[in-house]
């Protein structure tokens, strides 16, 4: 759904520093190109972290579009962000909460910051056709590619998910990647969280099956 970018001077290199963190982080922590790595315990548990909140009703099954609620946590210091959104999906954005950064502001189907300090926040409220259908009742949604770059590999990170819907809507039929260590799902009957602790570049995916309403399964 969103792609963080982080720009160092006029160089356009991609990089992220580590934060604060609980030890030194090691070669080993660092994930390579091409890697997903699966962590059931954060090295830096207080470095950068993503939590989303998408928001699905009645209307979004019909149309696609749902609402997002992004907050990239714990930014390291940057001369300079940038958030990327898909073009053909995203319809608004909208920046509710810069905290610790000297701008920010909306460009096209992206958000630009500037002069990030240490331990920044940074959300982001948008609309997105990010629900795509699958017939018999079932939809996907997607999230990602989410990624913490430094240089030519990936420091670890949190990502916390989580979907809402109107009480007995849905119910999520799969999640990828699936409950596992450094993966944790919670569901109930008004939504679902799932959160994940890796290295690399991670594209997760729900799936969800319509249960209440025209068309539900029984």
């Amino acid at each position: 759904m969103a792609i963080l970018r982080i720009v160092w001077g006029a160089l356009g290199a991609l990089a992220l520093a580590a934060g604060a963190q609980a030890r030194p982080l090691e070669f080993d922590d660092i994930a390579r190109e091409g890697e997903l790595r699966l962590l059931a315990e954060r090295p830096d548990p207080h470095a950068y972290g993503y939590e989303s909140r998408v928001r699905i009703d009645d209307d979004s099954l019909r149309t696609g579009v749902v609402r997002v609620e992004t907050c990239h946590l714990r930014l390291d210091p940057n001369a300079r962000v940038v958030v990327l959104f898909n073009r053909d999906r995203v319809e608004s954005i909208r920046i509710t909460q810069a905290r610790g950064v000297e701008r920010a502001w909306v460009e096209d189907h992206r958000v630009e910051l500037a002069g990030v300090g240490r331990g920044a926040t940074v959300c982001i409220e948008l609309r997105s056709r990010a629900l795509d259908p699958l017939g018999d009742g079932r939809w996907r949604l997607h999230a990602g590619p989410l990624m913490r770059r430094y240089l030519d590999g990936f420091l670890p990170m949190e990502a916390d998910l989580a979907v809402t819907w109107p009480d007995g809507l849905l119910s999520v039929a799969a999640v990828d990647p699936a409950p596992q260590p450094g993966v944790r799902l919670t569901a109930g009957p008004d939504g679902a969280r799932l959160q994940v602790t890796f290295a690399g570049r991670l594209s997760a995916r729900w799936e969800l099956r319509r249960i209440a309403g025209p068309g539900a399964e029984r």
